[in-house]
């Protein structure tokens, strides 16, 4: 079992402990992004005026909508990687299909090569044979 860790950040300038199953680097970058936005959040003009509560929801919905923002990429992000998994698997089986083609025509080719030198035989053993016949016909004639 993963041990807990703890560690103390800084949050709205007020020290806490932070504790977790994940890393301690972790939760300080966790402690720093809350920090963080509370300080740009507090920035907005406006916002000292506003009672403690709706301060606090104004920075909650800033940190929702940056986790909505984030998780809108995300998932644009793992379609576009369906995507691109669909794709590489249909480019692996035209690929696949084109190396079948490729052997088959280099079978064909290889049997026509067979056929082509077999019939060249014959054209000699032909051509031989037609060179010895009108010798024998001569040789009948006479």
């Amino acid at each position: 079992m993963a041990m807990k860790n703890s560690i103390d950040v800084i949050i709205g300038g007020k020290v806490l402990t932070l504790s977790g199953y994940e890393s301690e680097a972790y939760l300080q970058q966790i402690g720093s992004y809350i920090n963080h936005k509370i300080s740009e959040v507090t920035q907005t003009p406006g916002f000292n005026h506003l009672n403690y509560d709706t301060q606090n929801m104004y920075i909650q919905l800033n940190i929702a909508d940056d986790y909505f923002k984030a998780k809108t990429q995300a998932d644009s992000l793992a379609q576009e990687l369906e995507l691109r998994e669909k794709e590489i698997y249909d480019f692996k089986h035209d690929l696949i299909n084109e190396k079948l083609k490729s052997e088959e025509a280099e079978k064909k080719k290889e049997a026509l090569q067979k056929e082509i030198n077999e019939l060249q035989k014959k054209l000699v053993k032909l051509q031989t044979k037609l060179r010895e016949e009108p010798d024998e016909t001569e040789n009948e004639s006479e």
